[in-house]
């Protein structure tokens, strides 16, 4: 291919997967408009909605990394470490966010936000779905998918991980400034934990069990 053909090559890949990447990152905002409008107060129909939504666009993220890139999965970090390793650094990390979170609550007293009760008026199985709704797809978009594309684009790895968990934080707002920090920090941890290790899977452990723990475990203690 002449050089001059490359180039448009390039700057057509390059559109299209920053069209993608927008709408991974930004796609949160036009679901949550979505659920407001169905019940400005979350409860079990519109919190269904929402996540059948934010589970389609990750299934349709992930047809178009098969059928128009061409690519296989552990090109956004799937399959690319055995189980068990994955396991045990999912809760490696897991650890260490529930941790850097446990700090950051008791200095800032921080109690969840304005919207803090919203996910004890929901059914428990309902919140399990959510809980690993949230591992799996928010990893896949702002790490696994983001960091990888922006880096495929020339960006430099602290930078392809900066940007998005930059947009990961701020999309925390409904819970208040707290709440953007602890998803910059915990977030934080796990763009590092995906930058050294390239596990996706290790990554969505982690964030399941810090949302589990946070979410699902005082639930079943009652």
């Amino acid at each position: 291919m002449p050089p001059y053909e490359a180039r448009i090559v390039q700057v057509q890949h390059n559109v299209r997967t920053w069209f993608v990447l927008v709408f991974c990152m930004l796609v949160f905002l036009p679901i949550r408009q979505i659920t407001n409008w169905i019940s400005p107060n979350l409860n079990t129909q519109a919190a269904i909605v929402r996540e059948f939504l934010i589970l389609g666009s990750a299934i349709l993220l992930l047809l178009y990394i098969r059928q128009v890139e061409k690519l296989p999965f552990s090109s956004v970090g799937l399959g690319t470490s055995v189980w068990w390793k994955s396991i045990v650094w999912g809760l490696i990390t897991g650890m260490l966010c529930g941790a850097a979170a446990g700090v950051i609550v008791y200095a800032t007293k921080y109690t969840g936000g304005p919207h803090a009760h919203e996910m004890e008026r929901l059914p428990l199985w309902l919140v399990v779905v959510i809980v690993f709704r949230a591992g799996f797809v928010e990893e896949l978009f702002y790490r696994g998918f983001a960091i990888e594309r922006l880096h495929s684009m020339g960006w430099r790895s602290g930078s392809a991980a900066l940007f998005p968990l930059t947009i990961f934080s701020l999309l925390h707002y409904t819970g208040g400034a707290v709440n953007i920090v602890l998803a910059f920090v915990l977030g934080g941890i796990l763009a590092l934990f995906y930058l050294w290790r390239r596990d996706l899977v290790g990554n969505i452990i982690a964030h399941f069990l810090v949302d589990f723990v946070a979410n699902v475990l005082p639930r079943l203690a009652h």
